[in-house]
């Protein structure tokens, strides 16, 4: 399922419909032509990050993704009312010691971030504040786009963060809120629909197109070598 808060902010309205989500499934674009905006995906561990962006990027759930060291990056282009937009998804690591020479690079130049936390872990909800004020200290713009989603809906016996409670937050903050599950396939077009929520925003704003970063320029950043520990999507 997926939920949309009720505020006056209709900049946020989610717009989509079945041939927007399959528009760009088989075909080529051409990246060159493409508006480009970078999305940040933040939130605690082990709440999901790197499983949304894999299922809006690949189509499919990720089994067993390790931890995310530093930044993962995907990226996936749509094409929307005649015009071709290239999302570049940053999904960033959730524990500190993987985040601290990183912090500056997911900020800058970001155009939306959206934040995760799993409805099954209370913890990652609470933590939810921490992330938004940690935008506020790099100063990211108000007019940035934000929006809030649970992950693992799928695990319903397992519940900690109902959501009344995650929509009065959202309320609180005025973001969209969205619950959904990355692991069921049910949900795929939820899952697209965050992001087209996002991309068709983003669409009407017109930003500047960003330098696409090259492959040794991401290694960089991604630093390290990985460790093989479960995300538990």
């Amino acid at each position: 399922m997926s939920i949309e808060n009720t505020t006056g902010n209709n900049d946020f309205s989610t717009i989509y419909t079945r041939d927007s989500l399959a528009s760009d499934s088989g075909q080529d674009y051409d990246s060159s032509q493409a508006r480009v905006f970078k999305i940040i995906v933040i939130g605690d561990s082990n709440v999901g990050k790197t499983c949304l962006t894999y299922r809006f990027c690949g189509g499919r759930f990720l089994q067993n993704p390790e931890a995310t060291i530093g930044v993962d990056f995907r990226e996936r282009t749509l094409h929307l009312d005649g015009e071709n937009i290239k999302l570049q998804i940053w999904d960033t690591a959730g524990q500190e010691r993987f985040r601290k020479s990183m912090v500056e690079h997911y900020y800058r130049n970001v155009h939306a971030i959206i934040f995760v936390y799993d409805v099954t872990s209370l913890a990652s909800f609470e933590s939810l504040p921490e992330w938004i004020e940690e935008c506020s200290r790099h100063s990211v713009p108000p007019m940035v786009p934000r929006i809030l989603v649970g992950n693992k809906c799928d695990l319903r016996g397992a519940r900690e963060v109902s959501t009344f409670s995650a929509q009065r937050l959202a309320d609180s903050y005025n973001f969209p809120l969205f619950e959904t599950s990355a692991r069921d396939p049910a949900e795929k077009e939820h899952v697209d629909a965050i992001f087209l929520t996002l991309a068709y925003r983003l669409k009407n704003h017109k930003p500047l197109r960003l330098k696409q970063p090259s492959e040794s320029s991401f290694l960089q950043l991604a630093g390290g070598q990985e460790e093989n520990t479960p995300c538990l999507c």
